[in-house]
């Protein structure tokens, strides 16, 4: 299972995360680092999350058995016909973005013949970003999802699903689009109501934010996510996500109409109903 040569693009967070547990269960004897600013390799390098670094991205790759998409989805293709060409026969690409769907069926396109391509997003993160985050820690009990398609190959498949139990995650293989779904509703709609959340708050009067207590801190959290990154992601799945935000809007309208007739009981079984619901999820 192990690989000579890997290369991560892009050593933010995650991708810093598992070159650092690559490292940790000896799955690799050489880690390149690519990203857009140097400063930042240097960085890894010298915490010795990465063995090397180059500033060219198909430099990178070349000769490297497993590559890792860790930046921004909305670099993907754009990375992926930039480094086809230094991609070696028998390689592995994999990514590590929070969105598949359409995203992923490029992305198998775009990949040489003899190349392998495996969707992944490992659920997993800290309130923290950058390599000063990162861990071989990061993925240890956290769920990891593979999507398969059609083109999927076995071997790969299996070989990257057995890469994440190492680390200790827990993997789910799906399709692309059930990916898409769920996550379409349990990541990018609360990101999105996060974000609509705190605006709505700054239409009445930003200053009121300075009173919020932990409950609004919790609730909105993730508002402080990147908007570049969060932009990309909604975008890939706003097919998913007009459709759930209508479905929210019912919910919404349903607690409006339970205050316009002062109708505790409904307010309280929509309460009850989500408290219920929102307990077992395990934390």
């Amino acid at each position: 299972m192990g690989f000579e040569k890997i290369t991560i693009l892009g050593v933010g967070l995650i991708g810093a995360s598992f070159a650092l547990a690559m490292k940790k269960h000896a799955l690799c004897t050489h880690v390149t680092g690519y990203g857009r600013t140097e400063s930042n390799l240097i960085k890894a390098k010298e915490r010795a999350i990465i063995d090397s670094y180059e500033m060219n991205a198909k430099k990178a790759c070349e000769g490297s058995d497993l590559v890792v998409f860790a930046t921004p989805v909305g670099k993907f293709t754009s990375l992926a016909a930039e480094i086809k060409e230094s991609l070696k026969n028998g390689a592995i690409v994999i990514d590590v973005g929070s969105v598949k769907g359409d995203l992923l069926y490029e992305m198998e396109a775009l990949m040489p013949d003899g190349v392998r391509f495996v969707g992944c997003h490992p659920i997993a993160g800290s309130e923290r970003s950058g390599v000063d985050a990162s861990t071989g820690e990061l993925f240890n009990g956290a769920l990891c999802v593979i999507t398969r398609t059609e083109k999927s190959d076995d071997n790969a498949v299996e070989k990257i699903a057995e890469i994440w139990r190492t680390f200790g995650s827990i993997v789910e293989i799906m399709t692309p689009e059930e990916h898409d779904r769920i996550y379409g509703l349990v990541s990018h709609v609360p990101h999105l109501v996060a974000y609509a959340l705190v605006n709505t708050v700054a239409d009445i009067d930003a200053s009121y934010l300075r009173f919020a207590g932990q409950g609004f801190k919790d609730t909105t959290r993730i508002a402080s996510s990147s908007p570049d990154i969060w932009c990309d992601i909604s975008l890939l799945n706003r097919e998913n996500l007009l459709k759930f935000i209508e479905l929210f809007k019912v919910n919404i309208d349903k607690l409006s109409l339970c205050l316009k007739t002062s109708d505790s009981e409904c307010l309280r079984e929509a309460f009850s109903k989500a408290r219920a619901l929102r307990e077992s999820i395990e934390n």
